[in-house]
């Protein structure tokens, strides 16, 4: 026997969803220019740090743009010579202002070229400090680094040693797991479930936290919990869904991309509402009952007015008051 009670009551609704890595901290590793794969360092799954060398390739492309760029660079040193010397005779009245101003225009014009040759540089990759050490020791190095951008995990690998690769080739994909996407996507009928990220409040807008679950085939019983950071604006035309984000901490690597999840998002609870259990609820046909207890032997069905249910509990819309004893 149950005693009809007041109480809070929420509901629940479950929606299929994938984990994919956390799209601000995944990239993919392209070459910028042609060439031969020299040697390769990193391996699927492997931990590396921002820097860290990845693979070793060799580009005669970039050889010839280092080389067009220090050709540049001994051109623009013997024009501006040359303007120097023209505005020092130009005082002396040794040549005239067409010849000087000639002179200048060449330089200019260099100038122009060496700017153009060491965007061509960074184009191909070439750090500042590469540039300026190619400045310093105007040795020409073919070799190109492959590094890694941030701390992350080899999550994708597509050359071996020996290859040669194209120009914008994905080489390798990295990630950061520490924190993984749960993507799913909510059916036309059950948007106004799912409560913005933020509210409207007079004039200022605060962030609404609502309750979400992930549950994972993987690991039965345990339960996952992430925060909504995107709700779709638009819906999708083919399969009339709207799109739905969690950030979810994966610190021990548990969550992997790709894995198969279910997203359990439950609504704000409603106060005071008479409550019974749903197995005290009898059906036939149309018809909803419970049994009463009136004294110790003697029971009432009673037909009930009943609301919505989340599984172990039933509104209860008319029929009964509170505290009375159900079976």
């Amino acid at each position: 026997v149950h005693r009809a009670t007041k109480g809070e009551f929420t509901v629940h609704r479950d929606f299929p969803a994938t984990v994919v890595p956390n799209h601000h901290a995944t990239a993919d590793i392209t070459a910028l220019v042609r060439g031969r794969v020299v040697d390769v360092y990193a391996d699927l799954g492997q931990q590396v740090k921002a820097g860290d060398l990845l693979a070793i390739m060799y580009s005669s492309e970039l050889g010839m743009a280092q080389s067009s760029y220090l050709k540049a660079v001994a051109k623009l040193y013997v024009a501006e010579r040359a303007y120097e010397r023209a505005e020092m005779l130009l005082k002396e009245k040794v040549i005239g202002l067409a010849e000087s101003q000639r002179r200048q225009g060449d330089m200019l014009s260099l100038r122009a070229e060496k700017r153009e040759a060491q965007d061509r540089l960074r184009l191909l990759g070439m750090s500042e400090e590469h540039i300026r050490q190619l400045d310093k020791e105007q040795k020409i190095l073919s070799y190109v680094p492959i590094t890694a951008p941030f701390d992350s995990r080899v999550i994708a690998r597509n050359l071996t040693k020996g290859e040669v690769v194209e120009a914008t080739e994905k080489l390798f994909t990295v990630a950061d797991l520490s924190e993984v996407w749960v993507l799913a996507n909510i059916p036309e009928k059950d948007i106004p479930f799912i409560r913005s990220v933020s509210q409207a409040t007079g004039s200022q807008t605060t962030a609404v936290d609502q309750l979400v679950e992930v549950l994972l085939t993987a690991y039965p019983g345990e339960v996952f919990h992430g925060r909504v950071t995107y709700i779709g604006d638009v819906l999708d035309v083919a399969t009339r869904t709207m799109n739905l984000r969690l950030e979810l901490p994966n610190p021990d690597r548990k969550l992997k991309p790709h894995m198969y999840a279910t997203i359990r998002v439950h609504s704000l609870p409603e106060r005071n509402v008479l409550l019974i259990p749903e197995q005290a609820v009898q059906r036939e046909r149309d018809r909803r009952f419970v049994f009463v207890q009136r004294d110790a032997t003697t029971f009432e069905a009673r037909d009930v007015s009943l609301g919505e249910g989340n599984g172990e509990v039933v509104k209860v819309l008319d029929g009964l008051r509170e505290g009375e004893p159900v079976v």
